[in-house]
């Protein structure tokens, strides 16, 4: 059974019929100007403001850099899309960004689905972080907390328990920042409420932070090869 759409110019000449197995449904056409065009120029818009928190995004790499070198590393938590991101950047740091370097220490805390599931049966879901920050966390060590809205319970209760136990918390949010904007050392908010749009700033200051710890580190101790910057 095929699942996909037929597509009938209504009378409306201003309509779609979407015609699948599933309930029909009225939508507007696509425009490419709104789809396309403007969503990228809100992405600008966006990513642009984040040269305002230039300092910031300087003081949280910093405190990365010094994480690692000092034998502590950077811890990762976030939701759906945020725990994507989560992954995708320790990936940066224990693999490679752009050097041939030896690997970063760096958890992303969402990838363990029997650890997940275990708390999440056990605990309640919004402990699933935390718990994992008490089995692993240091005072050596930087945990970023990555939400959206800045209200995820779970990502909220990781950085209380890291700042607890002595480490460097840091919050990628939205414009408002949420409750976790009250909880980190370190708070980047991100001046949009599109959720996506959002999303792509972090990613980008994700990307600058693995930038620059890499290149600090490598500077540090002269393990680069390859890329001259």
């Amino acid at each position: 059974m095929s699942y996909l759409p037929d597509l009938a110019i209504l009378p409306d000449e201003n309509l779609v019929e979407v015609v699948c197995d599933a309930p029909r449904v009225r939508a507007w056409p696509l425009d490419p100007e709104v789809m396309i065009h403007q969503a990228i120029e809100d992405h600008l818009v966006v990513v642009r403001q984040l040269i305002a928190q230039r300092q910031l995004i300087e003081a949280i790499a910093t405190r990365m850099t010094d994480a690692i070198l000092s034998g502590g590393k950077v811890l990762w938590c976030g939701n759906g899309g945020s725990a994507a991101d989560c992954q995708h950047l320790a990936a940066e740091l224990v693999g490679r960004f752009r050097r041939e370097r030896p690997g970063l220490a760096s958890i992303a805390l969402t990838t363990d689905s029997s650890i997940l599931t275990a708390i999440g049966n056990d605990y309640g879901y919004d402990e699933i972080f935390k718990r994992q920050v008490q089995a692993l966390c240091t005072q050596l060590d930087v945990v970023v907390g990555i939400s959206t809205s800045g209200n995820s319970r779970n990502v909220c209760s990781a950085l209380l328990e890291a700042r607890k136990l002595g480490a460097f918390t840091v919050c990628f949010t939205g414009i408002d920042g949420g409750d976790l904007a009250t909880i980190g050392d370190a708070s980047l908010k991100v001046a949009s409420k599109d959720t996506a749009r959002v999303q792509e700033a972090h990613i980008l200051v994700g990307h600058l932070l693995c930038d620059w710890v890499e290149q600090a580190v490598c500077a540090n101790g002269g393990q680069a090869k390859g890329e001259e910057r």
